[in-house]
C-alpha cells in the first residue's frame, strides 16, 4: 500500500556576518570563555546587523534551500516559518518572505513554538502535504534572539544567537514502508504549567512592549532530557526502528550537556550526533535546520540516511521527527 510522504528536496541556511565570541562577551559582563564552554559548549554566536531583520535571514536561507533543491521559487505553494522574533506583531513574517521570494500564490504563515518551532513547522507542513492541500513547501526556522535578550543577564545572554535555516519539502508517492524517503513520523507535545521557567516578560496584550527573555536554567535542564527522550521513544514505536537504525541524530542546539545526556539515554553513539552549538549558540527555531545544512554540506547526511530530529522550547513545547533523507 503506497503512501504520500513529504520528501526533502534540499536545504539551506544563513548566518549574520557579525560573530560575538565568549571572550568579547567577557569584556561586557561578568563571565569567561571557560565558564560558558564548561556549562553549555558554546564558543561563539552570530548577531544580526542593525537593520537586518528575521525576514532577511529567512529569505537568504530560503534562497539557499531552493538553490540546493534545484527548484524555482514559483513552484512553492506553502511557506511555514517558525519564529519567536517576527519582524512585526503582524503581518506574519512568512508573508514578507513570500514577497521577498517573488511568490504571490499559495499560503504563508508563522508558527510559534519557540525552540521547538522547526519541528512543529515540519509536522504542520507534512500534514498539509500528505493531505493533498499543497504540493511543495518551504519550512523555515529564523530568529533574531539578540533583540529580546537582557545583555546584563549572564544566565541568558551568553546562550543565544541569530540565524536561519530552511528545507524544501515535496509531496511524493512512496511504497508506504519505513524505508520510504521523507518524513516518517512526527510527535508533538506541550505543557503550559512550565511557562514561568522559560518566557519573555513582554507582549502586545500584557505589557505593550517586546520584553526580554527570562529563564530558570536549572529547571529547564531538569525537564529537558526526560521530555526529549519521551517523544523519541514514541517515534521509534510508531515506525519500528531503533536507535541503532538511526544514521544521524540532529537535536535542537541549546546546550551540549543536554544533547550528550539525551544521546546517552537513548543509546545513540556520539559519532552519530550532529553538534553545531559551539559555533551558533542557541538559535531557537533556526538551530535544527542550521545543523542540518552543516551536516549536508560536509557530506555526513546523504540520500537514504535515517535522520532523527528533536527539540524542546518555552511553554514547554517539545517534539520529534523521524525522516529518511
Amino acid at each position: 500500500m503506497t503512501a504520500i510522504r513529504s520528501v526533502v528536496l534540499g536545504c539551506g541556511s544563513y548566518l549574520p556576518q557579525q560573530i560575538l565570541t565568549n571572550a568579547q562577551l567577557a569584556d561586557r559582563i561578568d563571565t569567561s570563555d571557560e565558564w560558558i564552554v564548561q556549562r553549555t559548549g558554546i564558543r561563539q554566536r552570530h548577531i544580526a546587523a542593525e537593520g537586518e531583520f528575521t525576514s532577511h535571514l529567512a529569505i537568504n536561507a530560503a534562497q539557499a534551500a531552493l538553490a540546493n533543491a534545484g527548484v524555482d521559487a514559483q513552484s512553492i505553494d506553502l511557506i511555514v516559518l517558525a519564529t519567536s522574533t517576527p519582524d512585526n506583531t503582524f503581518p506574519a513574517t512568512a508573508v514578507a518572505v513570500q514577497n521577498g521570494l517573488g511568490i504571490n500564490h499559495g499560503a504563508a504563515f508563522d508558527l510559534q513554538a519557540v525552540c521547538s518551532g522547526f519541528v512543529f513547522a515540519l509536522a504542520t507542513a507534512d500534514n498539509f502535504l500528505r493531505s493533498g492541500s499543497f504540493k511543495r513547501a518551504l519550512v523555515i526556522g529564523a530568529e533574531t534572539f539578540s533583540r529580546i535578550l537582557d545583555w546584563n543577564d549572564r544566565g541568558t545572554c551568553v546562550l543565544f544567537g541569530d540565524g536561519a535555516g530552511a528545507i524544501v519539502l515535496e509531496a511524493q508517492e512512496q511504497p508506504g514502508k519505513s524505508s520510504d524517503r521523507g518524513v516518517l513520523t512526527t510527535h508533538l507535545r506541550s505543557d503550559g504549567r512550565h511557562k514561568s521557567k522559560l518566557y519573555v516578560d513582554g507582549g502586545p496584550s500584557s505589557t505593550q512592549t517586546v520584553g526580554h527573555l527570562r529563564m530558570e536554567g536549572r529547571e529547564v535542564f531538569k525537564h529537558a532530557v526526560g521530555m526529549i527522550t519521551d517523544v523519541i521513544v514514541d517515534a521509534f514505536s510508531a515506525t519500528g526502528v531503533t536507535a541503532e537504525d538511526v544514521d544521524w541524530f540532529i537535536p535542537h542546539q541549546a546546550n551540549k550537556r543536554i544533547i550528550d545526556a539525551s544521546a546517552h539515554k537513548l543509546h545513540i553513539a556520539p559519532p552519530k550526533v550532529v553538534l553545531t552549538v559551539d559555533l551558533h549558540g542557541n538559535t531557537s527555531a533556526a538551530s535544527i535546520p542550521l545543523a542540518i545544512s552543516v551536516a549536508v554540506a560536509d557530506g555526513r547526511v546523504k540520500k537514504g540516511d535515517l535522520v532523527l530530529l528533536e527539540a524542546m522550547g518555552g511553554g514547554f513545547t517539545w517534539g520529534s521527527a523521524l525522516l529518511r533523507w
